[in-house]
């Protein structure tokens, strides 16, 4: 997730027990293996050690993680392309892949960014999102799920530049082939060390069906016992390309370099006056720099937003 200057007013946060309560009945989901996602993570992590300890736009270890998603998706059967563009005099990458079936024209979108800072291996920032939405497209597969609208999935370069890749996707598209999507989910951190349970704002200025999706990540958690949070998130991550073109767009964060207050603290675990991620941005973002109870929360809403968007 990239730096946002106003990022006091970009996590205000608000309860959110009763939209939950009013949450439609649910699609059985597949319990998402955490110990898989972890193996995806431990790949991200050797992929970085393997080139300059980063996995940075315009970097080797950004095209070798590219690489490895898509031959993952490419064994389980979707369909995969490979989108470059040009930023900073380097060429970035993005990882399209469909999932085969369901209406074309009523297209479900999850997506999350795969490069991480120079800084560091980007395990949490954002390997986590990466890994889970991988991990989700597999049991796809493996579980045969056949959902009534087209699936779709991207991985994007360059988010921690400004976005680029997502922009980079988003303006490639037709007014006809953008009109095709109904929905896009974004996953953007969702294993921080101190982590807090927050679900993007779909009235925080959020295209048209926004809420819907808002309600359903909400209604994930509750489903598992999790109380959440609104997030504002504003232009801070890839949604902002799909909002801007008036995508309804949702998605789930486990908190960066703001402070959890002893209030998050009390609901949620963990230390209070703490950041969420104290190494947000930093060399230590390695693969012991996760919390495995949020991964494998966040894992599941994953899964269950999809399975009930999609169906």
């Amino acid at each position: 997730m990239r730096i946002l200057i106003a990022l006091a007013a970009a996590l205000m946060v608000t309860g959110t027990t009763a939209a939950q309560a009013a949450a439609p009945a649910a699609l059985a989901a597949p319990n998402i293996s955490v110990a898989n996602v972890q193996a995806h993570l431990n790949q991200f992590q050797s992929i970085a050690n393997a080139n300059g300890g980063n996995r940075a736009h315009g970097r080797p270890g950004y095209l070798a993680s590219v690489n490895w998603v898509k031959s993952k998706l490419d064994a389980a059967g979707f369909t995969t392309r490979v989108q470059s563009f040009t930023y900073g005099g380097a060429t970035g990458y993005n990882l399209i892949a469909d999932y085969p079936g369901g209406d074309a024209n009523n297209v479900v979108m999850l997506g999350g960014h795969l490069d991480s800072v120079t800084a560091g291996p980007g395990i949490n920032d954002n390997g986590t999102g990466s890994a889970s939405i991988l991990e989700v497209a597999l049991q796809m597969k493996a579980t045969n799920f056949q959902p009534t609208k087209h699936v779709r999935f991207g991985w994007w370069g360059a988010e921690e530049l400004g976005l680029r890749g997502s922009t980079a996707y988003v303006n490639s598209l037709s007014t006809t082939e953008k009109s095709r999507i109904k929905a896009y989910l974004n996953f953007d951190m969702t294993g921080s060390p101190n982590p807090g349970y927050f679900v993007y704002n779909g009235a925080d200025g959020q295209p048209t069906g926004s809420v819907a999706l808002q309600q359903r990540l909400q209604a994930g958690f509750t489903s598992i016992g999790v109380q959440t949070e609104l997030t504002n998130v504003g232009g801070r991550s890839d949604h902002a390309a799909f909002a801007r073109a008036g995508i309804a767009t949702g998605g789930t964060f486990t908190g960066a370099e703001v402070t959890k207050t002893s209030a998050q603290a009390a609901k949620w675990g963990g230390t209070a006056g703490q950041a969420f991620d104290r190494c947000y941005h930093r060399s230590c973002d390695t693969t012991s720099n996760i919390n495995v109870t949020a991964l494998d929360r966040n894992a599941d809403v994953i899964a269950y937003a999809l399975w009930n968007t999609a169906a």
